[in-house]
């Protein structure tokens, strides 16, 4: 794994491919991640690296996006292709491989599902979703400081909260059919939905 030199390395190039608004959110992350991961025993440098790049490619525009998923054979669902900001996470990842270098396919995993989730996700995936949401710059909502709190208490129920939330969210947002609703999103709140239930 990298050092800290070489960690420092990828942040300072990061620092220059994203808005400042968008680093104090991944520092955010990155922090929340290293936290999440000591409170549940994961491996510290892999919570802080896929923290850290989690959003690696945010900041490019819906065109952008979808020319460099082509560019990088990165497959678009009709769902992305409608929302092209959920491509972040998937492009994210092939940055993070091409661009910075890292091969670990569990950062890589984490960093391609910690928008919509998945069913069954691994404990890192769970950890840097869930600290994508509740990192300290978050705009505070109403359920936040419950879903924070849980973080820390019982993850998947805070992985269920929060797909509940988006859900909601989606909605209720200027009639959202859940046709437009990523699927991932959706399986994964059904699992987590069954797995906190039991």
């Amino acid at each position: 794994m990298l050092n800290q030199e070489e960690l420092h390395e990828i942040q300072k190039k990061l620092k220059k491919h994203i808005t400042q608004k968008r680093f104090l959110h991944t520092r955010g992350v990155q922090y929340t991640a290293v936290m999440l991961a000591m409170r549940y025993e994961a491996d510290l440098q892999k919570a802080a690296l896929a923290g850290l790049l989690h959003d690696c490619a945010k900041c490019l525009d819906d065109d952008k996006m979808k020319k460099e998923c082509k560019k990088y054979n990165v497959e678009c669902s009709e769902t992305e292709k409608k929302l092209p900001y959920l491509l972040h996470a998937k492009l994210g990842a092939c940055y993070a491989k091409e661009k910075y270098g890292i091969k670990d396919k569990e950062i890589l995993s984490a960093i391609r599902y910690h928008t919509t989730g998945r069913a069954d996700m691994t404990l890192l995936e769970k950890i840097v979703f869930t600290a994508d949401y509740i990192e300290p710059h978050r705009k505070m909502l109403e359920q936040l400081p419950a879903i924070r709190k849980m973080a820390f208490i019982d993850l998947d129920m805070a992985v269920y909260m929060i797909l509940d939330s988006t859900l909601s969210y989606l909605k209720d947002d200027n009639d959202n059919k859940k046709k437009d609703i990523d699927e991932h999103t959706l399986q994964a709140y059904e699992y987590y939905k069954k797995k906190v239930e039991q």
